[in-house]
């Protein structure tokens, strides 16, 4: 599964142009809604700065790469995907796409998330500074999706003082308790 991230219709080969109404592409750059402005520092492309390390007890320890894609359409959302791969072979992981939305007037946020494990979620929290905190709302699974299965997931992602993003991620599943799953540090691509 893909969610689509349009960041304009302009491309040189007319195959790759989204096939989408004219009135759906976007062809500048829309100004950011007011709304997001506390968490526009997540906005645009991050790569995994050095492996992510990822373990749970139910899995073997592994590392993985990651890039991070935060944009927006001028709406008070921000779109993103992430895409995660083995670090070694490079072959994909892991996916996850959806929107972010801050509650007007507050420090409330919300993820909205589908993940290619057939797993969506409804991630909320707070904003304090420059560091998100949330955790599992809701969650939603397709029937034969894997086990065991995710109960909750809490991410934190915070902006370190040298620019770098750095994010944590703790799930817990039927036979597990809340346990650190994921630690990765992102740049900016060069």
């Amino acid at each position: 599964m893909s969610c689509p991230v349009y960041h304009g219709a302009d491309t040189e080969d007319p195959g790759l142009r989204p096939r989408t109404p004219h009135s759906l592409r976007v062809t500048h750059s829309p100004e950011l809604n007011p709304g997001l402005l506390p968490i526009d520092w997540l906005l645009g492309a991050w790569e995994s700065d050095e492996p992510g390390e990822g373990s749970f007890p139910s899995i073997e320890p592994f590392r993985y790469t990651e890039t991070l894609h935060f944009s927006h359409v001028g709406q008070p959302i921000i779109i993103f995907m992430f895409n995660a791969f083995e670090a070694e072979s490079k072959m994909p992981l892991h996916q996850e796409c959806g929107f972010i939305r801050m509650q007007p007037g507050t420090n409330r946020v919300a993820f909205i998330i589908a993940q290619n494990s057939g797993l969506m979620e409804i991630e909320e929290g707070e904003l304090t500074g420059k560091q998100l905190s949330l955790k599992t709302d809701s969650l939603a699974r397709i029937s034969f999706a894997k086990t065991p299965k995710v109960k909750q997931i809490s991410r934190e992602f915070q902006l370190r003082s040298d620019g770098r993003l750095e994010q944590t991620v703790s799930m817990e599943t039927d036979n597990q308790p809340l346990k650190q799953h994921l630690h990765v540090i992102y740049r900016r691509p060069s």
